[in-house]
């Protein structure tokens, strides 16, 4: 697979950060990401850096993986060199995390928790695909420190799942989501994928019921999005699939603000619905501007302003690993005005809002046109009406645009 990582500065070979970003670091709370690559078989609608058994050379076996990653948990030790706080969170992603044994998710949750120090309260995260855990995988993972899970559900119609090749039968999510709080999970998530051609409004009304009686405290739903090199993309292109519509994709929005939020999951990031007490901690750092640390092949670090990501293929990245250097492909360093410009791409997004004196550009005009409510946690701080969260990345081109 051919790279497509963004060109940077050159990273020294032993990862070094500058001092300014390690005087930094955890400023905002401190997190790790950990990227597996595997999956049992590609999604057609999937652009992420994920690859089949198949597609693997030497040196990048799911055998050999834990001991690859711990290999850049130890280099990044060393390049932190104690001036990281303990890890406030922990979210494996992929790919299918849960392809690899429990044991070998526990060795890496164990070197971290050797190299970093773990938080007491630790939220620790895998996502999973339904078919990939099973009431004894999950709780072999709840006793090694797992606390959440995250399940791709996308949809509980099954030409829907078959359209985006999905492998799971439609009701296999929701019982591997009563498995996972039988097991002792805390929280339990389910991810859907809304607007796919096809779909009808009464499919996509029955997916979410069906998540809603599962009895888990977190969804997420998101519209698909054709990804330019994916099959999906291909079968639209030669005609064979519509195009998903974005008027629809809206109605599909709303149907899911009204049935999650009359179920008791509140919105608090645009995607993203929750009870009480069980947002994402994970993803919130990212939203707020937090440190992670991304291992793993193509994963991408934040410390301290200085941005970074690894080689894409498991076998380069391991081939660096093995040689003693670090697998980060190229760096940025952000200055005030691009860390400025996320802080306000991001925190916009969640139901927290921004204070308006942190916005860029005057909110009147969004206000007047019910994009913004200035009032929604007291005088002086903006978040997205509903109107406004189907508009979100048009009302951020607005603000920064603003003069």
């Amino acid at each position: 697979m051919p790279s497509t990582l963004p060109d940077g500065e050159p990273v020294p070979a032993d990862g070094a950060l500058p001092a300014t970003a390690l005087g930094q670091v955890g400023a905002r709370g401190f997190g790790i990401y950990v990227h597996v690559p595997f999956c049992a078989s590609r999604c057609g609608y999937c652009d992420f850096n994920t690859y089949t058994a198949v597609e693997l050379g030497g040196g990048a076996t799911q055998t050999e993986y834990a001991q690859t990653v711990l290999s850049e948990v130890a280099l990044a030790a060393r390049v932190l060199a104690g001036t990281a706080p303990r890890i406030d969170t922990v979210f494996f992603g992929g790919g299918t995390p849960t392809l690899l044994p429990p044991d070998d998710l526990a060795r890496i949750l164990d070197g971290l928790d050797g190299a970093f120090g773990l938080a007491g309260d630790v939220e620790v995260t895998t996502e999973a695909n339904p078919e990939s855990v099973d009431p004894d995988r999950l709780r072999r993972l709840r006793r090694s420190g797992f606390t959440r899970i995250s399940l791709g559900m996308q949809s509980a119609a099954g030409h829907v799942l078959a359209l985006l090749d999905r492998r799971h039968t439609p009701g296999r999510a929701v019982a591997a989501a009563a498995e996972a709080s039988e097991a002792g999970f805390d929280h339990v998530n389910l991810d859907l994928i809304y607007a796919t051609p096809g779909e009808t409004a009464e499919d996509f009304a029955a997916s979410l019921d069906l998540a809603v009686a599962a009895g888990v405290d977190h969804v997420s739903a998101y519209s698909l999005i054709v990804e330019d090199g994916t099959r999906l993309a291909a079968r639209v292109r030669r005609g064979e699939v519509p195009e998903p519509d974005d008027d629809v994709a809206a109605d599909r929005y709303l149907a899911a603000e009204a049935r999650l939020s009359a179920a008791g999951l509140s919105w608090y990031e645009v995607s993203n619905w929750a009870r009480p007490g069980a947002a994402c901690r994970h993803n919130l750092l990212y939203w707020r501007g937090g440190d992670w640390w991304g291992f793993g092949p193509g994963a991408h670090s934040h410390v301290g302003g200085v941005r970074w990501w690894n080689v894409k293929h498991p076998s380069a990245y391991a081939g660096r690993l093995a040689a003693g250097q670090t697998p980060a492909h190229a760096r940025e360093r952000l200055g005030p005005e691009e860390r400025a410009t996320e802080a306000l791409m991001l925190g916009l997004r969640l139901a927290e809002g921004l204070a308006l004196r942190d916005l860029p550009g005057p909110a009147d005009r969004l206000v007047q046109d019910g994009l913004l409510d200035p009032d929604a946690h007291g005088a002086g701080r903006a978040v997205l009406t509903l109107r406004g969260r189907l508009l979100a990345d048009a009302v951020i081109v607005q603000l920064l645009t603003a003069t």
